[in-house]
């Protein structure tokens, strides 16, 4: 068997519909759109959600929530989860994404949570008061990028 001998099942393969091509087509005339009406008309029919006048359901559901444009989205790592860095490394967010702690492009905030018995230097983008108290009584350091 070859590659160009291979057919498709047969019935898997359908013919087009070919609309308002005369009788013999046997979608002629009103090519299948039906006697008069506004979607029987050329540029008819209605915008997508229109229910015939009767106020859409988009209108009649409330709107939820809000979006600051002005918000920070941060990847977040706890205190505890530095644990897996060796006593005495430098942390940095590049570091914590190659032990995926954090994932995507976002800057990195270092929350309190948990406890750390290593000493390490932290950099990341921004620290919780709890996160930089803990790092300092480990004996580590932190440093805003």
């Amino acid at each position: 068997m070859n590659l160009s001998e291979l057919k498709p099942v047969r019935g898997a393969v359908k013919r087009r519909k070919i609309v308002g091509k005369g009788p013999g087509s046997g979608h002629g005339k009103t090519a299948t759109r039906g006697n008069k009406g506004q979607n029987a008309r050329t540029g008819g029919g209605v915008r997508m959600g229109f229910e015939g006048g009767q106020t859409p359901i988009y209108r009649k559901l409330p709107g939820r929530g809000f979006k600051s444009p002005s918000s920070r989205v941060f990847d977040i790592v706890n205190v505890d989860q530095l644990s897996v860095f060796e006593n005495g490394a430098v942390v940095t967010p590049e570091e914590m994404r190659k032990k995926g702690l954090v994932g995507g492009k976002e800057p990195v905030k270092v929350l309190g949570n948990g406890e750390l018995k290593l000493k390490l230097t932290v950099k990341a983008q921004a620290f919780s008061t709890s996160a930089v108290e803990k790092i300092k009584a480990s004996g580590g350091t932190t440093e805003v990028l």
